[in-house]
């Protein structure tokens, strides 16, 4: 359901004259009194939106990084404008940054395309290179979705101030912004290190060349906290939904109450979907370059242990920690979409089956049986557009396909008699002395 549909419910004249006729009780009379708070109003959808206070930190580490360019620019409501003051500084923190990613890949191709005649630089090189692509993304995976990341942001106030209607408490995330700082801290703490051992522990890259991935390793490490804390959310806000439900359920069994909880309940729903529609170009090349740098990690791993056996050697342990580093995002990435998309449904769908049908009235019994088929027929499913459902069973398949591409022999990388090394489609099986 639409949010002009759910507006349109609540400041139905029908329903909230025939209050009483339908159910005679001060709950659903205190539920209809509130219907009457103006969701247009900025002030009270700033009132009610605590996801807003507890998450701004984010939005605004995301504007200082230039990836989401977004700001508070209406009382209750987020907005986006290319000649906007975040827009202004998006522009020349991206032009600076560029600048010198330009400046370090040239070199980091020099290294790549002239002096890469060992495996191991080889494969840094590689690695190197594809961890400087996210800067060229940030135009199209940032600013290119943020009117689709406004809309979805908004979506979470109307849905604060409907909760606030039905439940008359306040939505809350406990712990959130606490969590937010320590993720935002962390994603800081965790690039600086990584670049600054890279660049003790490898010979050629040096201090300027880390000034070029400060922001884009942060800006990956705060994709996937982003990604986790917006699916934490949808969490807190179904477990608080199924709790105050069952309560009302409980307490004030009336096909009133439960016909707005229905709603609600297809408001959040729509809130989770709406996560991988407006974030569809973000997260499709997020998960595209975790998978190839995963794949070159691995491949390269095992081909020295081919060579070398186990030696747990820098150049082993460097590739080792890039694939497993990339696993963990990519795994956080699925795995919190597929908890928050079966919390939305089983609290609620056991609330509604714990309901003792023959004992109630028929008009109860008529909203229980619509709400369970809302439940069956909206399954709450996070999908990049439609690309790909966003779930285990992604994890699963990138983990195979990573699998079978190392396993096959089809593709081989071989030195030719310069000693510099090229792509070769060789037959599957090679001998040991060509192998690395």
């Amino acid at each position: 359901m639409e949010i002009q549909d759910v507006e349109t419910f609540y400041n139905d004249e029908f329903q909230v004259k025939n209050v009483r006729k339908l159910i005679r009780s001060a709950r659903a009379e205190e539920i209809a009194e509130r219907t009457k708070l103006d969701s247009s109003d900025g002030h009270v959808i700033d009132e009610h939106d605590q996801f807003y206070r507890d998450h701004k930190l984010l939005l605004t580490l995301f504007r200082i990084l230039a990836v989401m360019p977004v700001q508070r620019g209406k009382i209750g409501k987020i907005t986006f404008g290319w000649s906007s003051l975040p827009m202004i500084y998006a522009y020349v923190f991206y032009a600076i940054t560029t600048i010198i990613v330009v400046l370090v890949g040239i070199e980091r191709f020099d290294v790549l395309l002239n002096k890469s005649n060992k495996f191991d630089e080889y494969i840094y090189s590689i690695i190197f290179i594809l961890f400087l692509l996210p800067h060229f993304w940030i135009p199209f995976v940032g600013w290119g979705v943020a009117t689709e990341v406004c809309d979805y942001k908004n979506g979470w106030g109307f849905y604060q101030l409907h909760y606030y209607k039905i439940s008359g408490k306040n939505l809350v995330f406990p712990h959130l912004s606490t969590l937010i700082i320590v993720l935002s801290s962390g994603c800081l703490i965790v690039a600086v290190i990584f670049l600054l051992t890279l660049s003790a522990l490898l010979e050629g890259f040096t201090l300027y060349h880390t000034t070029a991935y400060y922001h884009i390793i942060t800006m990956i490490n705060m994709n996937c906290a982003l990604w986790y804390i917006n699916c934490r959310a949808i969490k807190n806000a179904s477990e608080s939904l199924a709790d105050i439900f069952q309560r009302d359920v409980n307490d004030h069994c009336s096909a009133y109450i439960i016909r707005h909880y229905r709603v609600l309940w297809l408001e959040l729903s729509e809130l989770l979907q709406a996560i991988g529609n407006a974030y569809a170009r973000t997260y499709s090349t997020y998960s595209l370059f975790m998978i190839t740098n995963i794949t070159v990690s691995i491949y390269g791993f095992t081909s020295d242990i081919l060579e070398n056996s186990i030696t747990f050697s820098f150049k082993q342990t460097g590739l080792l920690v890039a694939g497993v580093y990339c696993f963990i995002l990519l795994y956080i990435f699925c795995d919190c979409s597929h908890a928050a998309s079966e919390i939305i449904v089983d609290k609620v769908r056991t609330t509604l089956l714990n309901v003792r049908v023959n004992d109630v009235e028929v008009d109860v019994r008529k909203e229980v049986q619509l709400f369970l088929t809302a439940l069956r027929l909206n399954p709450p499913t996070v999908s990049l557009k439609g690309f790909t459902d966003v779930n285990k069973e992604l994890m699963a398949s990138v983990s195979f396909t990573t699998f079978r591409l190392i396993k096959s022999d089809g593709r081989c990388l071989m030195e030719s008699p310069n000693g510099r090394f090229v792509l070769f489609k060789g037959p599957r099986r090679v001998s040991q002395a060509d192998r690395f």
